[in-house]
């Protein structure tokens, strides 16, 4: 079993930054493929951000690459994600997301929301105008 808790977010103006952190605890972490997801009202929930804790290897979607950074801290075994230049369209509830998903693979990083086993408690982001 896996356990994800989210720390962060708040209330942000356009273009300022914001940190969301994600504790990860539970066995064999280091085989776990992490994922940031978003889910605006009305919409699907949509991928943001992922990586490969045993590679280090990162996949952004389109519409934050150059805004967004995710990374992981193995002293801590937390994955934070780092949010500049936010836009209004960027306003969603975030949920870290973790799964075991090809343990042989060191770059396969899947958006597929139906691939992450294990999910956080959600992060409500709303940048104002």
């Amino acid at each position: 079993q896996v356990q994800l808790v989210q720390s962060g977010g708040g209330l942000v103006q356009t273009g300022g930054s914001l940190r969301l952190s994600c504790a990860v605890s539970g066995r064999t972490i280091r085989t776990l493929t992490m994922g940031w997801f978003r889910q605006a009202p009305g919409k699907e929930r949509e991928f943001v951000a992922g990586l490969r804790w045993n590679s280090g290897n990162t996949y952004y979607v389109d519409s934050v690459k150059g805004r967004f950074s995710i990374s992981r801290d193995t002293t801590k075994d937390t994955v934070p994600l780092q949010m500049n230049s936010l836009k209004p369209e960027d306003t969603a509830v975030y949920y870290c997301a973790a799964g075991y998903i090809d343990r042989s693979s060191y770059t396969d990083i899947p958006a597929a929301p139906i691939k992450y086993n294990y999910w956080g408690q959600g992060t409500q982001v709303p940048v104002s105008s």
